[in-house]
């Protein structure tokens, strides 16, 4: 843990801080259909066009009801849109490679993941997917999800500003605005800053590059018709096969990288992700990828201020976040800087620190650092192998998911998530009080709370339930790679990942195994809808009570939501939940592998 380490984390925060307010102001005018931005005159023309064509009302608003359906049925057309291109992008231009159209259960995985702003990836993209199938099916996705979750936001965040009202705005409003407005000028200035940096953009073929040294390698065997050879127990047959090229993989890829990071998808051109040197070529281009999967739900907090017309609430819930983010950053490094005392003691390693599956180039520190907030956000994307972590260090992305991701969080997921929280805090402090609670002057009554708790249990159940049916089922065990407890937290890390619509994994688990079984495809693929729409449907009825709600006058027991007793009081509700939902399932997994490697078990 070295001085350069401290003042780059420093630099992190700081700078992060300062893009808070202005890209708060920013928002406001977006989120805002009146609002004016110094690019009206060159997209104005586009925005009225796109209504036009869309049949859009912009002036009609919707009530909560009508903008989730309109949210529902957008994204179940761009689900089956995204289906029929991966299922049949053989037939489809762009694929210089000529790769096959995926299987069903692949398709629906990723169609589903894409869809729901996870980006979960059971393939290795440079080896999948076409050229057409990256750009129009995954990138056009990774902008529209995004918007999604930024629409979801602003609308549960009037439903809190205004009162004695009936509608939340106008989805398609939200949605082409978010879109027009700021993700896409983000990220072409974000794209052309990644190709200045060295990452490639292009359509060539993938090159060729014959190695020095031939390389030995077992690959699974296959029988005429194409399909994987198993043996007598079911196992698949593997034979030798002499490697004397490499392919380097080409391709547009900065305009997928760009929306990757700021629209908090993650998933990766390449299979290694951010770990891959044309991916995330140097350590400049490391740490703004690192800012940029905070900087839209960072901005969305000072927005929850300005909105509100409390602006020391939004500070108080940018803190909580940060406090929350700072602690797992500390647990992770300290974790991964400590190392594991089995290889010190037999001579594996020469320092302390644990350097399996991290990337020289940016070491423990910045591997440390990325892991925790791409958890922390829902993003997804990585630059080391959260698999080869310590037990400590993977427990921290682990439990970061399974906090809802909350701590910044996905563009819009972060901020509706952490509201959720605000109300249950809300709802605590007026029963040790005595009183009916309050929420910046609203009742917080039995439905409200009812509703808060259903989002938050729906993702309880998604993780566990799925986790417990993959662990003692054969389909759920063939996946793994590792045994013991490491096996387990490889299940319940694929769990907590998709239906947190995060999309990092526990590299061990192989969730297209060579037999072709669809079990992990297909319930990872339901685990991330049901994270997404599951949770934002009770979110949006949340939004419709509060909306109606009378704002009473403060009083001497009002609870103030802003300041150190607030802040302290939403991150022990956020700990307190995630501790009594997970803490049993943790301790199965990371927890229990942690100490059974000081007995000298390795799994």
């Amino acid at each position: 843990m070295q001085t350069a380490d401290w003042l780059q984390f420093g630099l992190f925060v700081g700078i992060l801080a300062l893009i808070t307010k202005p890209m708060g102001i920013y928002l406001c005018k977006v989120l805002d259909p009146a609002g004016k931005t110094f690019l009206d005159p060159v997209i104005r023309p586009f925005e009225r066009l796109t209504y036009r064509l869309m049949g859009v009302d912009q002036n009609k608003e919707h009530g909560w009801k009508g903008y989730t359906f309109a949210m529902l049925l957008f994204s179940l057309v761009g689900m089956l849109f995204t289906y029929l291109i991966l299922r049949f992008q053989d037939h489809l231009p762009l694929n210089p490679q000529g790769l096959p159209g995926l299987s069903h259960a692949l398709a629906f995985n990723t169609a589903a993941s894409f869809t729901t702003n996870t980006n979960w990836q059971s393939y290795g993209g440079e080896g999948t997917m076409s050229y057409f199938s990256q750009m129009v099916a995954l990138t056009i996705h990774n902008f529209t999800s995004a918007a999604v979750g930024i629409a979801i936001a602003a609308a549960l965040v009037r439903g809190i500003a205004r009162h004695s009202a009936q509608t939340l705005g106008n989805f398609w409003v939200d949605l082409v605005r978010s879109t027009y407005y700021l993700l896409l000028p983000l990220c072409l200035v974000f794209a052309v800053f990644l190709v200045s940096q060295g990452m490639i953009q292009n359509f060539k073929p993938s090159d060729k590059a014959t190695l020095v040294e031939a390389q030995i390698v077992d690959v699974a065997k296959t029988d005429d018709a194409g399909q994987p050879v198993v043996d007598a127990e079911g196992k698949p047959v593997t034979e030798k096969q002499t490697v004397t090229e490499q392919t380097i993989i080409q391709g547009p890829m900065a305009s997928q990288a760009a929306i990757k990071m700021l629209g908090t998808n993650g998933g990766g051109y390449t299979n290694a992700n951010s770990a891959q040197p044309f991916e995330n070529p140097t350590p400049l281009s490391n740490f703004v990828q690192m800012l940029s999967i905070f900087a839209i739900g960072s901005g969305l907090t000072w927005y929850l201020g300005k909105t509100t017309r409390n602006q020391a609430h939004g500070w108080s819930v940018w803190a909580a976040m940060m406090i929350l983010f700072t602690a797992g950053t500390l647990a992770c490094w300290w974790a991964e800087a400590k190392g594991n005392p089995i290889h010190q003691a037999i001579g594996l390693v020469a320092s302390d620190g644990n350097m399996e599956g991290k990337e020289v180039r940016f070491g423990i520190f910045n591997s440390s650092l990325f892991a925790t907030i791409t958890t922390s956000a829902s993003c997804g994307a990585v630059n080391s192998m959260h698999d080869s972590f310590t037990a400590i260090g993977g427990l921290v992305p682990l439990f970061m998911m399974e906090l809802g991701e909350v701590v910044i969080g996905g563009v819009g997921a972060g901020l509706y998530g952490m509201l959720v929280f605000v109300v249950l805090a809300v709802f605590i402090a007026g029963l040790m009080v005595g009183r009916t609670p309050e929420y910046l002057g609203k009742k917080i009554q039995a439905f409200d709370v009812k509703m808060a708790m259903l989002a938050l249990l729906v993702l309880t159940a998604s993780i566990l339930g799925f986790t417990a049916w993959a662990a003692v089922s054969p389909w759920g065990q063939a996946g793994l790679n590792n045994a013991g407890p490491h096996g387990f937290s490889e299940i319940l890390y694929a769990y907590s990942s998709t239906t947190a619509n995060n999309g990092s994994a526990f590299a061990g688990l192989t969730a297209t195994p060579t037999n072709g079984d669809p079990h992990y495809n297909i319930t990872l693929g339901l685990a991330t809808l049901i994270g997404r729409f599951l949770m934002i449907i009770p979110i949006m009825a949340l939004a419709g009570s509060l909306v109606k709600k009378k704002i009473s006058p403060p009083s001497a027991g009002t609870f103030p939501v802003a300041g150190t007793t607030f802040t302290v009081l939403l991150i022990g509700t956020v700990l307190l939940i995630g501790a009594l939902n997970f803490l049993p399932a943790l301790a199965l997994g990371p927890i229990v592998e942690h100490f059974l490697m000081f007995k000298g078990n390795l799994f």
